[in-house]
């Protein structure tokens, strides 16, 4: 038996690799190259993040109808090339920035003295482009899991999916990991606008492979009999797991909203994704900002690196706590999986303490180390958020509930970066007469936020636990 579904799986490891390196280049560039450039406040970002936020969201609402529409091969050649065509596009925001406000070059820009009118119309301009390239960015990255989750469907047994899956998803986590490594570096040695052109580059270059090594199995010259026998072995269950569904009853969209259960789902979404954009986005700006340690230095690209290991080390028992649970305690699966929701909760906490015991020890390890611990607890958090789905909802309602629950996700995040950049603008302009919890100025607004992110997931489950006390699934 040939085994060509691997190398496809391989293919969408480094798709979803580059998908994350992608959304990660303006982070790690923001705070060193692109603020000073483009006269930005903490408000601009806040303000360009929300918008990639809310505006990705919606787009996953619509992605997998796309890829279905236009089919796997192609659906996924035109997101990649998309996504990867709206993160090269960022580098040409300097010259089309200076072009269109009549200065004579980048240096110019970056010289026009703080404050004035003539920064303010950078700012402002710019602002409005980054906004266009990240839309575009947002559009394309959106078809990455639906198309992903498509191929592992049509390349792999049921008895195989949740591992090509999880490979494949891996990626998120290798580049998280590889970004600070590679993205600093490449935006100090030949400026900012070559690190969003080589990184978006991958992209075109993926476009290559994938275009001569997919065809569906029964076309691919790579796959043999045995392998199409393989493949294909649950055909006949499938089979009749679809006329099932068929006469299975959905409830129409507008229908859901009038079950607590929904509502649940929609809970835990909204207070708590905006958490986890908030600690990417953000994360290599606090280091910056409050420990003098930039992307670019081998202390910032340390931090960063930390916080996503432990992140992918940590989040990978989050699916295996509610399985212990039900196995060992005897547990009902619903019961289980809220139990440990409950558990997850707690692991943000650790972000109350970030802010002061790295302040207290002067050691940016601290706060690394502590928002690793929330950002852990966010993905085991999320990990079995979704599976509640399953456990309440019919499985023709499935895919509503969770488009419901991603736009919940996408609000709360725009709110939370929209909040986030306006707080640490008006924290820093207003230095010590700003005041929280014995800090002062920028440090007072970052504590604010790490206060909310510690806590929204226990708030999220308490609501969720009040809208939902026991197993009740939804009756059509």
């Amino acid at each position: 038996m040939t085994n060509w579904r691997w190398w496809l799986c391989s293919l969408l490891f480094v798709a979803t690799t580059v998908n994350y390196l992608d959304r990660q280049v303006l982070s790690l560039t923001y705070e060193e190259f692109i603020k000073p450039e483009f006269h930005w406040t903490d408000a601009n970002y806040g303000t360009i993040t929300s918008f990639f936020s809310i505006f990705y969201a919606i787009a996953c609402l619509f992605a997998g109808k796309f890829v279905d529409w236009m089919g796997t091969k192609k659906g996924y050649l035109i997101a990649i090339g998309v996504w990867s065509g709206g993160a090269v596009l960022h580098a040409a925001c300097g010259w089309a920035t200076a072009h269109l406000t009549g200065m004579d070059s980048v240096a110019a820009m970056r010289a026009v003295e703080v404050g004035s009118n003539a920064a303010l119309a950078i700012s402002t301009t710019s602002v409005y482009l980054f906004l266009l390239c990240r839309g575009i960015l947002a559009l394309g990255e959106a078809g990455n899991f639906p198309a992903a989750i498509k191929v592992t469907a049509e390349y792999f047994p049921k008895k195989d999916r949740a591992f090509a899956t999880s490979i494949f998803n891996a990626g998120a986590s290798v580049g998280a990991l590889a970004a600070p490594l590679c993205i600093p570096p490449l935006a100090k040695a030949f400026g900012w606008e070559w690190a969003f052109i080589i990184i978006g580059g991958l992209g075109f270059i993926w476009m290559f492979f994938w275009a001569f090594m997919y065809d569906k199995p029964e076309d691919s010259k790579h796959v043999n009999e045995a392998e199409i026998e393989y493949i294909h072995q649950d055909d006949a269950a499938e089979a009749a797991e679809k006329a099932a569904l068929a006469s299975e009853k959905s409830i129409p969209m507008m229908q859901c909203f009038k079950y607590k259960q929904t509502w649940a789902f929609i809970t835990g979404k909204f207070f708590t994704d905006g958490v986890w954009w908030f600690f990417l986005f953000w994360a290599p700006s606090y280091f910056s900002n409050q420990f003098h340690a930039p992307a670019t230095s081998g202390l910032g690209q340390g931090l960063i690196f930390t916080l996503y290991a432990i992140v992918t080390v940590i989040s990978i028992f989050g699916g295996y706590l509610p399985k212990l649970f039900v196995e060992k305690k005897g547990m009902h699966p619903y019961s289980g999986r809220m139990l440990a929701m409950l558990i997850f909760a707690f692991f943000p906490i650790a972000a109350l303490f970030a802010q002061p015991l790295g302040i207290k020890f002067d050691n940016p390890w601290w706060p690394a180390i502590l928002i690793g611990l929330a950002g852990a607890g966010h993905q085991a958090w999320s990990a079995n958020l979704f599976s509640t789905i399953g456990d309440m909802f019919p499985k023709s309602t499935i895919a509503t509930i969770t488009g419901i629950g991603a736009m919940a996700g996408g609000i709360g995040s725009m709110i939370i970066q929209k909040v986030a950049g306006n707080l640490f603008t008006y924290a820093e302009n207003a230095g010590s007469a700003f005041r929280f919890m014995g800090f002062e100025g920028k440090p007072a607004g970052y504590f604010i936020m790490f206060c909310f992110c510690g806590l929204a997931y226990l708030i999220a489950w308490s609501i969720m636990k009040s809208l939902v006390p026991k197993y009740k699934p939804v009756e059509v």
